[in-house]
């Protein structure tokens, strides 16, 4: 009877539980990964927490006790939904693991043809069976023939800001750099510099000394079009005028610098990917998380490859690589947006690992100080493929400039170019709605809507306009008794407005009521009311009790109370 008891007085807490599943299985329209995030959460976090929980697990290990299975098999999802709010209500959702936790969403929104990149599926290949077989489905034979001669891609990059400033007003420039120049510039200075500025080498202190000097910056030179030997012999360069020859500069460019971006994704693979050293020192989830889809993308760039040095190969003199672009740029969006979407977690991972993981770390540095990353870190390889579409970009771009308005190859190339920009956009878009999502998340743990009805919070389209305390003007007792104010908080986003009261870390709700349909503000003539000049009517049309209601609050500063007002009277 107690037992009933208490689950008809929680029974508002695990429906709300179970809508914030509910909706993330809708939001996202992949339960094996709202699953695996839950699951992630169990195994993490409630087992050390929920005694409860734990002795379900010690004691039984068939498959309808696993959380795992319960979930993978559809069965009842308000113990789990529970248990997720739980960690939440016992202040146990750590940053950490709340990063880790939000990771898993960075893989979403692949179509079903890619659902091999899904992370259930990743977790079931990574140490089992058929780990041979998609590795095979992921190469092609294919050597290409410029890779061993191009450096790799951090270079090329790095030689392109080099060009970059050479395109400036070279004697300006070359005045700037010259010795001559920084030897006088120096001797110039030295009245106004500290004796040791100025001293000779010999006379730096010690710790100087017993620094090992700084490596130079080492750019290694891409091979250029006019350079190849069956150029030479075609005698083009003679027959074609300066912009001509410029222009297949550029479109051999996209060949020379894919090919130095796919030796590079090779060293991010086989090196450290594939490192099974590396592999040990972490969980499964993590290993996936720190590399995401990049093999997917390594395959992708070896075919995109091949075809553009098919099309080189056919003629030297080349005609288009607008066609090619748009051919591959489906499988480009396809992997790119989740990869890009997943580098803001890749990057805080990484740096938690070297905190925290001293066997990670040791194993990178060996990794890392291998000939073949050519003094790169892992970081340098992991941000290739942002870098990369950016750059296709670019290149696109300056081919459109050199070619004649005229020329059949132009509707391509303009197609092309609004085909990798829309990547980009999206790559963009997809990290703002990954730390939309993430907030979401969040604040659903924070929320605590007591005997108030709940709302999903975790909603489709849904994000957090403005946050922040306010005071409530509330009066006690008769008419001539004096105003008190109650600190509450209002959460506002685009379609709904949460009022509550902030305990600690939590927020205890008091009311909610759709936005901007239900909610209106007021200007009040604070002086002729002896009001604090900061206060605003409030009204909402439809409250919890399901009557209008109005209260007065008061910002804490005039700009806080123009921002509010003017959010809170928008009408999208």
């Amino acid at each position: 009877m107690a037992q009933c008891d208490h689950r008809e007085e929680n029974q508002s807490s695990l429906c709300s539980s179970g809508d914030i599943l509910a909706n993330l299985h809708s939001y996202f329209g992949n339960p094996h990964l709202v699953n695996n995030l839950v699951s992630h959460i169990l195994t993490t976090e409630t087992r050390e927490q929920l005694p409860s929980l734990e002795a379900e697990d010690s004691g039984s290990h068939d498959e309808t006790s696993d959380p795992m299975n319960q979930l993978d098999n559809g069965s009842s999802c308000t113990d789990t939904s529970s248990a997720v709010r739980s960690v939440a209500l016992t202040h146990m959702w750590r940053f950490g693991k709340m990063l880790s936790v939000a990771k898993l969403f960075s893989a979403p929104r692949l179509d079903e043809d890619v659902s091999s990149l899904s992370l259930l599926d990743e977790d079931k290949t990574a140490e089992g069976e058929g780990k041979e077989d998609e590795k095979q489905e992921l190469r092609i034979s294919f050597q290409s023939k410029y890779i061993q001669i191009v450096p790799l891609y951090q270079d090329y990059c790095l030689q392109e800001v080099k060009r970059g400033v050479h395109r400036l007003d070279k004697t300006f420039l070359s005045e700037l750099i010259s010795p001559e120049f920084v030897q006088g510039l120096h001797s110039r200075l030295s009245p106004f510099l500290p004796a040791e500025a100025t001293s000779s080498p010999s006379r730096l202190p010690e710790v100087a000394l017993s620094s090992p000097p700084p490596q130079p910056l080492r750019v290694t030179p891409c091979t250029l079009w006019h350079d190849l030997d069956e150029v030479k012999a075609s005698g083009l360069l003679d027959r074609l005028t300066p912009k001509e020859i410029r222009l297949q500069e550029s479109m051999f460019e996209l060949i020379s610098s894919e090919a130095s971006y796919l030796r590079s994704l090779g060293v991010a693979v086989d090196h450290f990917y594939a490192s099974k050293t590396l592999k040990r020192t972490l969980p499964q989830m993590e290993h996936h998380i720190l590399f995401s889809n990049i093999r997917h993308v390594r395959a992708a760039s070896e075919k995109f490859l091949m075809d553009l040095e098919i099309r080189l190969g056919e003629c030297v003199l080349i005609s288009q690589v607008g066609d090619i672009v748009l051919q591959h740029g489906p499988e480009f969006h396809k992997l790119y947006v989740p990869y890009v979407t997943n580098m803001m977690y890749q990057e805080a991972l990484v740096n938690q690992l070297l905190q925290q993981n001293r066997d990670f770390v040791y194993s990178l540095k060996r990794l890392e100080s291998d000939p073949v990353c050519q003094r790169q870190n892992l970081k340098s390889f992991l941000v290739l493929p942002f870098q990369r579409i950016t750059r296709i970009k670019l290149l696109l771009e300056n081919i459109l400039k050199l070619t004649e308005p005229d020329c059949d190859s132009v509707p391509n190339v303009e197609k092309a170019k609004e085909a990798v920009h829309e990547i980009a956009a999206d790559c963009d878009k997809g990290v703002r709605k990954m730390k939309q999502i993430e907030e979401l998340v969040y604040l659903e743990m924070l929320l605590d809507f007591g005997k108030v009805k709940s709302v999903p919070l975790v909603v489709s389209e849904r994000f957090l306009v403005h946050q922040g305390p306010v005071r409530q003007l509330t009066l006690e007792g008769t008419y001539n008794s004096r105003p008190s104010f109650v600190s509450v908080y209002l959460h506002l986003f685009n379609d709904l407005l949460i009022i509550s009261l902030k305990r600690d870390q939590r927020f205890i709700v008091m009311d909610h009521t759709v936005f901007p349909t239900h909610v209106r503000i007021e200007h009040l003539k604070t002086e002729v009311l002896s009001l604090p000049p900061e206060s605003f009517l409030l009204h909402l049309s439809h409250s919890r009790t399901g009557h209008p209601t109005a209260m007065i609050l008061v910002t804490n500063t005039k700009a806080d109370k123009e921002t509010w007002m003017k959010l809170l009277s928008s009408t999208q």
